[in-house]
């Protein structure tokens, strides 16, 4: 028996991908409604395809969800009833348990999974919930599987929106890229400025978590009163910028919701 995906779009491809990394030897299957993708992913991966969904079905010990949030009630009510115990788990935002226990329940046992997109080259975070309906076995399986491939964090749902809208790779990439664009009108290179931004976030957060200091105690190293780096985190903050950020997160889970039946 197998651990299929159903879907075989970017986040499959990057677990894909940092299974691989990792060298697991979990038997896996992807299945898609497009050839071209399977294709790709059966020739880049060396993985299992399946064009049927009744038969990727067939095979499958552990099944991961995933498709867009929209696509899941269509997906699920494709498959019909099931009558083997099976364990299934979502990657899909903001579509919660219940929902997907309605759609496609006992004697499926539902979890639900964040994972980030870095996790392709294993350096990701997954955020887990179980049903508890979920085995201990299934369980151990499934930390497995994410552990693989990054640090893996066990929420509970009503965390789960919070979690989905904080974890994101994407703040990073937005920060790089708006502290670069501020360098550039500062009058510096684009590479340059993308090189200090870069140092800015990603080494400046790598040396936080390879010492034992907290979090205050290195800005208050980094940004000394009165001195050049704390004008500039003062004069951000009068700008708005930690509004700025609770805003945004805000509307990450108001659009997570929209998920919702």
């Amino acid at each position: 028996m197998k651990t299929v995906f159903l879907g075989g779009g970017r986040i499959t491809g990057a677990l894909l991908a940092g299974l691989r990394l990792a060298k697991s030897t979990a038997p896996l299957l992807v299945h898609d409604r497009h050839p071209e993708k399977l294709r790709r992913l059966s020739r880049r991966y060396g993985v299992s395809v399946e064009a049927n969904l009744g038969r990727a079905i067939q095979q499958a010990e552990l099944v991961i969800v995933a498709v867009r949030p929209g696509s899941v009630a269509a997906l699920l009510d494709g498959i019909g009833t099931l009558h083997r115990p099976l364990t299934a788990v979502s990657l899909a935002a903001g579509v919660p348990l219940a929902e997907l226990r309605a759609r496609w329940g006992s004697p499926v046992a539902w979890a639900r999974a964040m994972p980030s997109p870095v996790c392709g080259r294993r350096h990701g975070l997954t955020g887990l919930v179980f049903d508890r309906a979920v085995p201990s076995p299934a369980k151990r399986k499934i930390r497995k599987l994410f552990s693989e491939l990054g640090q893996v964090l066990e929420i509970p749902e009503s965390q789960f929106d919070a979690f989905t809208v904080t974890y994101s790779a994407s703040h990073g990439y937005h920060a790089v890229a708006t502290l670069a664009k501020a360098g550039q009108k500062l009058g510096l290179p684009r590479n340059i400025a993308l090189t200090a931004a870069a140092h800015a976030l990603a080494d400046g957060i790598v040396a936080w978590r390879e010492q034992d200091l907290s979090l205050d105690a290195l800005l208050d190293e980094a940004a000394t009163p009165g001195g050049i780096a704390a004008t500039v985190v003062e004069s951000m903050n009068r700008a708005g910028y930690q509004e700025a950020i609770h805003e945004g997160l805000a509307a990450g889970i108001v659009r997570a919701r929209k998920n919702q039946p």
